[in-house]
């Protein structure tokens, strides 16, 4: 199989793979910057950050690539306005944005003529974000990492999607190499998110410790958890999803007001940076389905060359 460049707007990417924007401070400048450095577009996550803080990682990332450099940022998160016009005083290459929808987005964009991509689970709002003047849209399925917005799988949406719009679809969940990109490819979308496979790279942000978590996760210790945004989330089994499980009580006791709407069941900010600066037992780690198929650590340059040579070696149909 041929490898397409991914067309988003103005933007081009030689090879079609879009780094997940993972949440808190896993896609950061670095990784960002080495995706984009390999042809991909790297994706700094905005959520959880100050706004000078998601404008000096921009900046970073800027200065290691010339490559396609996006935000991914929450739409539950409170200062959602703020971060994305921040990113786009920046003049970031494109937005992403799921956990929610937002309608001025789309202005907004439209007002600095910045590709908007939303992170859609349904061929209804793929319809909606097309109407509304998207660029493109990301498909999440439920094999993804994160937060969901649905129980199907990426297999059963895609096909509904890529019949109902005439933007680029960008197939996520689940995929973790090569193969997986060329499966998603020959249904017929123009490129595919990874968030899991690069957040166990030697450029994502994540501590040691971490990451070890996720290479000993088998299978079974892939969960779902309910998020306090409201939603479904996917992640691996912890001492701390444990205590959810078992109804202990969680509750912070100090409150950050992240989120424009919160459950209180527990504080989701504070417990993703303890697991990504390495307190893995008091933290949550998210993770897409596939997590127990990855055995070690790569760079993201070794990441591109295996993506690559797998492509290459499917045969065209």
């Amino acid at each position: 199989m041929k490898i397409p460049d991914l067309r988003i707007g103005n933007l081009v990417a030689r090879i079609p793979v879009i780094q997940g924007g993972m949440a808190v401070r896993i896609s950061m400048a670095p990784l960002a910057a080495a995706v984009a450095e390999e042809g991909g577009i790297g994706i700094i996550a905005g959520s959880g950050l100050s706004v000078e803080e998601l404008k000096a990682e921009i900046r970073e990332a800027r200065k290691r690539t010339k490559g396609i450099i996006g935000v991914n940022i929450m739409f539950a998160v409170r200062e959602f306005a703020q971060l994305v016009h921040a990113a786009f005083e920046e003049k970031i290459d494109l937005l992403v944005s799921g956990a929610g929808f937002s309608r001025d987005m789309f202005t907004w964009g439209k007002e600095k003529d910045i590709p908007v991509v939303p992170i859609v689970s349904s061929a209804k709002l793929a319809k909606l974000s097309q109407k509304l003047g998207a660029a493109a849209v990301v498909v999440e399925g439920a094999e993804a990492g994160g937060h969901l917005g649905t129980d199907r799988s990426i297999y059963d949406i895609l096909p509904e999607v890529v019949a109902a719009v005439s933007i680029p679809v960008i197939g996520a969940g689940g995929v973790i190499d090569g193969q997986g990109v060329a499966k998603m490819l020959k249904l017929g979308v123009d490129g595919v998110q990874m968030g899991t496979r690069f957040a166990l790279s030697e450029e994502s942000s994540a501590a040691l410790a971490w990451k070890a978590e996720m290479l000993k996760a088998k299978e079974e210790d892939v969960i779902f958890i309910h998020s306090p945004v409201g939603m479904l989330a996917r992640g691996i089994k912890s001492p701390f999803t444990q205590l959810l499980d078992e109804k202990v009580d969680v509750t912070p006791t100090e409150c950050m007001g992240c989120l424009k709407q919160c459950e209180g069941n527990f504080c989701i900010m504070s417990r993703l940076v303890k697991a990504q600066t390495g307190n893995v037992r008091e933290g949550l780690i998210f993770s897409g389905a596939k997590v127990h198929k990855i055995n070690e650590v790569l760079s993201v340059h070794e990441i591109f060359e295996d993506i690559k040579k797998e492509i290459l070696s499917v045969k065209e149909e």
